[in-house]
């Protein structure tokens, strides 16, 4: 019994700290963000070729040629213009 109940416990814990995780990468106001344009001359700066930037979830999603070439999604915060999140090479 007490492996049931160690798991069903587990389950519970993860399943309360997953919104609170998630919550945490782009979450800053508004009026701390920096414009677009800033993001674009960083991310030209370091080689990337920009396809397209939109807003997702708080935080500016990009997708973009690297400079070794590679196509590339990835989340940026708005108001550090740090990346917070990769979802990989595009297919």
């Amino acid at each position: 019994m007490k492996p049931v109940l160690s798991i069903t416990a587990l389950t519970i814990l993860v399943g309360l700290a997953a919104p609170a995780l998630a919550s945490q990468r782009c979450s800053a106001p508004m009026a701390e963000w920096k414009p677009r344009e800033a993001l674009v001359e960083k991310l030209r700066a370091e080689g990337w070729t920009i396809r397209r930037i939109k807003t997702d979830d708080g935080c500016y999603k990009v997708r973009a040629v690297d400079a070794e070439g590679r196509r590339v999604k990835a989340k940026f915060d708005p108001a550090t213009l740090e990346r917070v999140v990769r979802d990989g090479d595009d297919d």
